[in-house]
């Protein structure tokens, strides 16, 4: 089978999954984007992924190869710039707003760390460039307090070297605490959680120098590189990038255990949030407690870090890894876009009530975040697109074959089961969350079948 003949495949097959309803839901916080179908519309969009995985994993048979040397490109110093002063603006805000204290929905701690930051930030690195290397707040103020330092002419201290054999096992460490304030325990106070993850992350900083930190335990700044890998433009050095070519960021650089675990905690995390919003979890569990949730979330975790760990045995670190995180990414946009495109919206309310003192310094204190402006059929099918896309791309990127890779097919096959499961799981989770089983009892108003509606919870 020729190159053009692949291509031309996987783009028909591409397409006509495309022409198929879908569900895709948001963050339960914040909004829900239904197609009201049949329960039997999301079990053959399952099969269809099945499909998908099998005809590419067994049909497709092609091999890497690096591309030519590409020259790095200088990012404008102004902009670089501008990105620093907005990241550490925002830092700002949140700690002085916790500060003053208050309530009300111009709170800018979840909005910048989860919406703009979890959510906004890791959309924007795996698909156009590493804006977080500027952005980063703590990288910012060790340099403001390392200017600082040494203005004072007080000696400073070597670095340490940091212990090879972690690896990045500290940032999978932040990781699940991350998942953990954001889905188990929450209603944390972001101003305190944001305090002091910075002062943990100065020290680390100061301790083994703020690039190795960053490269190696500093959570957010290791995940948005790891997006990255699959973004357009890459991070090469200070003040540059260099554009990359598919799957060139997946398969450039070798993936260890702790990547791939990171990878697969994320999906894991994103897996549990929507399975927590579907009736068979409620009836289950009803509302967990903090420490119930910890010990299903963690469980969860463990579950899909455990598979890809398995899988990876058999088709290597590199190659899981490779395909584990367009699928992740996928997932990410699909359950929360909306969540970004109705929550941002607060930011109109922030702005006018800064401290939340009850302020309307622009006439915007009591703004509503509308999804009148989405159109829905768009953001379903942008949100399809994110699940069968990363399911295609990851597909195919764990299946190539790297220079010197002699497996077989049948060392494919664990590879091909973990992003199927994880597929069917996420459908099957998704279109939990928009069917509803008609009773005798139902007397609500039902929505005709072809009806694409948006509905905003809580």
């Amino acid at each position: 089978m020729t190159t053009r003949t692949r291509v031309v495949l996987c783009a028909s097959i591409a397409i006509a999954g495309s022409l198929l309803p879908l569900p895709a839901a948001a963050h339960a916080s914040i909004g829900r984007l239904s197609q009201q179908l049949p329960l039997v519309v999301y079990v053959a969009g399952a099969g269809i992924a099945v499909a998908l995985s099998f005809v590419i994993a067994f049909m497709v048979a092609a091999r890497w190869r690096p591309a030519a040397a590409i020259a790095d490109r200088i990012v404008p110093r102004p902009l670089v710039r501008a990105l620093r002063a907005i990241g550490l603006a925002g830092w700002l805000w949140i700690v002085a707003q916790w500060l003053v204290g208050g309530s009300s929905s111009a709170e800018v701690g979840t909005l910048f760390t989860w919406v703009y930051g979890w959510v906004g930030i890791a959309i924007a690195s795996a698909i156009l460039a590493p804006v977080w290397e500027w952005l980063d707040p703590f990288a910012t103020l060790h340099d403001i307090g390392t200017w600082v330092w040494r203005r004072t002419g007080i000696a400073g201290w070597a670095a340490a070297p940091y212990p090879a054999r972690l690896a990045k096992w500290p940032a999978v460490a932040g990781m699940v605490a991350v998942v953990w304030i954001e889905l188990a325990a929450r209603g944390t106070e972001m101003g305190r959680v944001v305090l002091l993850y910075t002062a943990v992350t100065l020290v680390l900083m100061a301790q083994f120098g703020k690039q190795r930190w960053r490269t190696h335990g500093e959570v957010f700044s290791v995940w948005f590189r790891t997006l990255n890998r699959l973004g357009r433009y890459t991070f090469s050095g200070v003040g540059r990038v260099r554009r990359q070519r598919f799957p060139d960021g997946l398969l450039g650089r070798p993936w260890d255990a702790s990547e791939v675990t990171l990878v697969a905690v994320a999906s894991g995390a994103i897996l549990y949030d929507g399975l927590s919003q579907t009736q068979p979890f409620f009836d289950a569990f009803g509302l967990p407690t903090v420490p119930a949730a910890t010990i299903i979330l963690l469980a969860t975790l463990g579950a899909v870090s455990g598979a890809a760990l398995l899988a990876a045995r058999r088709v290597g670190y590199t190659t899981m890894g490779a395909g584990l995180l367009p699928i992740s990414v996928g997932y990410l946009i699909a359950h929360y876009l909306t969540y970004l495109l109705l929550d941002g919206q607060r930011i109109v309310i922030a702005i006018s009530d800064p401290f939340q003192q009850g302020w309307d310094l622009f006439g915007t204190a009591f703004f509503e975040p509308s999804a009148a402006w989405l159109q829905p059929a768009i953001v379903w099918m942008v949100m399809f697109g994110a699940v069968v896309g990363g399911h295609i791309l990851g597909a195919w990127a764990g299946h190539l074959r790297t220079p010197g890779d002699t497996r077989g097919r049948r060392a494919e096959l664990p590879l091909a089961v973990v992003m199927v499961g994880l597929t069917v799981v996420t459908l099957w989770s998704l279109g939990q969350a928009v069917f509803r089983a008609e009773t005798a009892a139902d007397t609500s108003v039902r929505v005709p079948l072809s009806t694409t509606s948006i509905v905003v919870t809580r």
